[in-house]
C-alpha cells in the first residue's frame, strides 16, 4: 500500500504476518489482541490490528477467533535418538511444541558408545544407537539433520556412569568421579545445559549424594542445571526431596524435580505435603518442577515393581512384541504364573503404571512453579498417550474444561516459565527480537485425542506451528521443511 496524501501508510513487507490473533505472550500478561510480523528466524515487530493493517507478508495467517502463543517447551522428554531417526517429530510438532529438552532421568545418548544398553539407557534404542563419545558428536548430528524442534540437551548421570565404571551396582570411586567430570565438563562447553540423575533405577541407586554433588558443582561454572528423577517418589518422598534441596544447595546450582507425583496407592493425597516442602525450599533454594497431566507413568517393566496394588500396561517388550497394549495380570493369567515372573519372562519391556490419584495431578499441575513435561518414550510399540496428548490435554481438558487454571497460566508453564528456568534465550515469549517459535491454536477445540489403549493419535485444535520463523505445521498438516536448532543457555 503506497502513501496516500499523508492519510495511509506505506507497506511494510515481512516473511510472515499473523494478524488479528488472542496474543498470550507466555509471560502471564493479559491477552490481547495483536499481529505479529516475522522476518528470517525472529519476530520482527507486534502491533494491535488497527496500526499494522498496512503490513504485508509474503505468509499471512489470519488467527481470527484463535490464540497465538510462544511454541511450546517440553522440559522433560527422552527424544534424545527421536530428533534424529524421525527428525519430523510429529508427536511434538503436532501439539505446537517447538523445543524439547533431552537427556532427562540420566539418560542421555552422549557421551558413551559401545554399550549394551542397562535398563533404563535402553529406552533410547538398542546397542546400535549409542555411537555418540562426545556431547558435541552428538550435537552435531542433531545440527546435521535438522529435526523440525530445536533441542537442547542434558548430560545423563547413569550415562556417565556407564561409561566411567565396570560396575553400576556400587558407588563410584574418586577416579571415577574425576572422569565423569571431565565428560561432564566436555559436554557443558560443547553447548549441554545441565546434568540430569535418575537415582530411581538401578545404574545410579548405588550413588551416594556425594556422588552426585561432586558432579552437579559442575555445572556452577557454566551456568548449568541439575534436574533429578528423585531416588524415591513413594513412601520416602520427603526424603528424596529434602536429598534433592540439600545437593542444589551444597553445589550451588538450580534444581527441577523431574515429574514430580506421589507415587503408589499408600502415599496418594500426599501433595499438599510435597508441595508444601518445596515452597518452603523455593525460599532459600532455586527449585522448579515439572508434571504430565495424567496419573500413569510409563517407563521400564522391572519384575521389581510387579504387583497387583496398581494396574500395570506392556508398552513394549522385545521378546514378545505382540503383547503391547496389554495389561500384566491378564498375560500372567495367561501364562499360568506370577506378575513377576511374567514380568521376566517380558523383559527387556517397559510398561505404564497407573499408580498417581487423579487429586494429586491436578494440585501438582494447578501449583504456579509447575511446568509441563511430556516425559513421552518415542521407541515404545504402545506408548503412552502422553507423548501424542501432553500439551493440547493441559490447554484442552485442565484449563478450558476442568477450569483448573487461566489460559494465561496455562501457557506461561508450557513457554515462558520454563524458558526462564532452563535459561533458554529469546525463547518462550512473544517479543520482538525473540525467535519466532510459535504456534496458533483454537481454544475451544483444542484437545488430545490420545488414549491408554489408541495412543498415536494426533491433537485437534493445534492449527499453525512456527520454529524459528519457518512453518512447520499449516492447518494440522506437517510442513517438510525443518528449521529446529540446537539450543544451550549461553
Amino acid at each position: 500500500m503506497n502513501e496516500t496524501a499523508g492519510t495511509e501508510k506505506a507497506a511494510e513487507k515481512f516473511d510472515v504476518v499473523i494478524r488479528d490473533g488472542r496474543l498470550i505472550d507466555g509471560t502471564s500478561a493479559p491477552a490481547r489482541a495483536m499481529t505479529v510480523a516475522v522476518t528470517g528466524e525472529r519476530i520482527a515487530a507486534i502491533a494491535a490490528p488497527e496500526d499494522s493493517a498496512h503490513w504485508w507478508g509474503k505468509l499471512e495467517i489470519d488467527a481470527s477467533d484463535r490464540v497465538l502463543a510462544p511454541g511450546f517447551i517440553d522440559v522433560h522428554t527422552h527424544d534424545d535418538n527421536a530428533v534424529l531417526i524421525d527428525p519430523a517429530m510429529a508427536a511434538k510438532i503436532s501439539q505446537g511444541v517447538t523445543t524439547v529438552i533431552v537427556g532427562n532421568c540420566g539418560i542421555s545418548l552422549a557421551p558413551i558408545t559401545d554399550i549394551e544398553p542397562p535398563p533404563p539407557l535402553n529406552l533410547l534404542g538398542g546397542r546400535e544407537r549409542f555411537q555418540y563419545q562426545t556431547m558435541a558428536d552428538y550435537l552435531a548430528a542433531v545440527t546435521a539433520i535438522k529435526p523440525s524442534v530445536n533441542v537442547a540437551a542434558l548430560v545423563g548421570h547413569s550415562t556417565l556412569r556407564a561409561g566411567a565404571m565396570d560396575s553400576l551396582d556400587r558407588g563410584a570411586t574418586a577416579d571415577e568421579i574425576d572422569l565423569m567430570k571431565e565428560k561432564l565438563a566436555a559436554s557443558l562447553d560443547a553447548g549441554a545445559i545441565g546434568l540430569s540423575t535418575g537415582l530411581y533405577y538401578k545404574t545410579a541407586a548405588a550413588a551416594d549424594m556425594e556422588e552426585v554433588i561432586a558432579l552437579a558443582e559442575v555445572l556452577s561454572d557454566s551456568g548449568g542445571i541439575y534436574t533429578t528423577h528423585m531416588r524415591d517418589e513413594a513412601n520416602h518422598i520427603i526424603d528424596s526431596l529434602t536429598e534433592t534441596q540439600t545437593t542444589a544447595q551444597r553445589a550451588g546450582v538450580p534444581v527441577v524435580v523431574s515429574h514430580h507425583k506421589c507415587s503408589q496407592p499408600a502415599n496418594w493425597g500426599r501433595s499438599p505435603e510435597t508441595l508444601a516442602f518445596i515452597e518452603e525450599a523455593r525460599q532459600s533454594t532455586t527449585m522448579g518442577l515439572d508434571a504430565y497431566p495424567y496419573a500413569a507413568g510409563s517407563t521400564v517393566l522391572d519384575p521389581d515393581w510387579a504387583h497387583d496394588r496398581i494396574r500395570i500396561m506392556i508398552t513394549t517388550s522385545k521378546p514378545y512384541p505382540e503383547v503391547s497394549g496389554r495389561d500384566l495380570k491378564d498375560i500372567a493369567a495367561e501364562w499360568g504364573c506370577s506378575l513377576k515372573e511374567a514380568a521376566v519372562k517380558l523383559a527387556p519391556a517397559g510398561a505404564i503404571y497407573f499408580q498417581m490419584d487423579e487429586a494429586d495431578v491436578r494440585r501438582i499441575l494447578a501449583y504456579p512453579p509447575t511446568m509441563i513435561g511430556s516425559d513421552g518414550l518415542p521407541h515404545d510399540e504402545h506408548p503412552h498417550p502422553r507423548l501424542w496428548g501432553t500439551f493440547p490435554r493441559v490447554l484442552g481438558h485442565y484449563c478450558r474444561d476442568e477450569g483448573l487454571f487461566d489460559l494465561e497460566t496455562a501457557v506461561h508453564k508450557m513457554t515462558g516459565l520454563s524458558a526462564q528456568t532452563f535459561g533458554l534465550k529469546d525463547r518462550g515469549v512473544v517479543r520482538e527480537g525473540a525467535y519466532a517459535d510459535l504456534v496458533v491454536f483454537d481454544p475451544a477445540e483444542v484437545k488430545d485425542l490420545a488414549t491408554f489403549e489408541d495412543p498415536l493419535q494426533q491433537s485437534a485444535g493445534i492449527d499453525y506451528v512456527l520454529v524459528n520463523g519457518t512453518l512447520s505445521l499449516l492447518q494440522g498438516n506437517l510442513c517438510p521443511e525443518r528449521a529446529g536448532q540446537v539450543v544451550g543457555n549461553r
